[in-house]
């Protein structure tokens, strides 16, 4: 008895069935999947990268954009309303004394639609603004959605004509930039380039110097001023600087039958040095009444005249 308890105890007992699990592994997972979704796989690697690159080049070609910009005061307020500048929202202080600065702004505002009217306490209005005089008006305009470099000679090419842009360098009165802007947008140009870093930005102070022009000329932003002339060097456009000791005068430069891009620098320093060296030709305007030098509106206008006059 013994013994055959023994045998009995060396023999396996009840088995746990698989649940089909051999049957299903046996059968087929369908297609392999292309090698571009395999994990791990060559090509998949390769083709992140390339998506990769590709978005890389997206985000370069974005001009980037501004901060948005509140514009303080009754006086300032209806000027910018007046001038034309982009606007999201008119802020109104709750019983306001209603006097004839109020009522225009809020009649530009409708009168141009799309502008949102917001009424809100006094605190609200002092918060907004910093504890800033805004006698109960204050309007808020949208960021600049600023061009790629590349977009202006883009736009060029595409109505079949040379590019005439104007670079600045170092200037950051936002109304020289505004005037410069309505210079090339008088003469036939193709947009402003503007460093993104120590230079005066599209403002509502340039919006309403630009005189509306600022709607229809694009304005460019650049990280780096002399790289980005660099580029229009080797995309076949003359780069051609201002400056009062330049090598060759205004009236015996060829270069502004074509392509050009004429740089202006401040009106107290001049172009700096990198983007000087950076110019394929330096110009001087001649100026008989012995003025040192001249504002950097005024200055993009006289060139761009001469370019527009040769051009036409």
């Amino acid at each position: 008895m013994a013994a055959n308890n023994r045998r009995m105890s060396g023999k396996k007992g009840a088995q746990v069935g698989s649940g089909g699990q051999r049957r299903r592994g046996l059968e087929g997972k369908g297609p392999t999947p292309p090698a571009e979704m395999r994990k791990g796989h060559a090509k998949q690697r390769a083709a992140q990268a390339k998506a990769r690159r590709a978005q890389g080049r997206t985000t370069q070609r974005r001009g980037g954009r501004s901060a948005s910009e509140l514009v303080v005061g009754r006086n300032p307020v209806v000027e910018a309303l007046r001038g034309g500048v982009p606007a999201s929202t008119l802020y109104v202080q709750q019983f306001i004394d209603n006097d004839e600065r109020v009522r225009e702004a809020l009649q530009l505002a409708a009168d141009r639609g799309g502008i949102n009217l917001m009424e809100a306490p006094r605190p609200e209005l002092d918060r907004m603004t910093n504890g800033l005089n805004h006698q109960g008006l204050v309007l808020q305009v949208p960021p600049y959605e600023y061009a790629h470099p590349e977009d202006l000679v883009a736009a060029a090419h595409d109505e079949g004509e040379d590019p005439l842009i104007v670079a600045l360098d170092g200037v950051t009165d936002p109304r020289n930039l505004g005037a410069v802007v309505r210079s090339v947008s008088a003469f036939g140009g193709h947009g402003v380039l503007v460093p993104e870093r120590r230079a005066a930005g599209m403002t509502a102070g340039a919006w309403k110097t630009s005189a509306g022009t600022a709607a229809r000329t694009p304005v460019a932003r650049a990280t780096n001023l002399t790289r980005a002339l660099e580029a229009y060097k080797k995309a076949g456009v003359v780069v051609v600087g201002l400056a009062a000791d330049g090598e060759a005068e205004l009236g015996d430069v060829e270069a502004l039958d074509g392509p050009v891009v004429i740089v202006v620098g401040s009106e107290g320093k001049g172009l700096s040095r990198l983007v000087g060296e950076t110019c394929d030709v330096r110009v001087r305007i001649p100026m008989p009444g012995g003025a040192e030098s001249l504002n950097a509106g005024v200055a993009a206008g006289i060139v761009l005249y001469e370019a527009a006059r040769r051009r036409s």
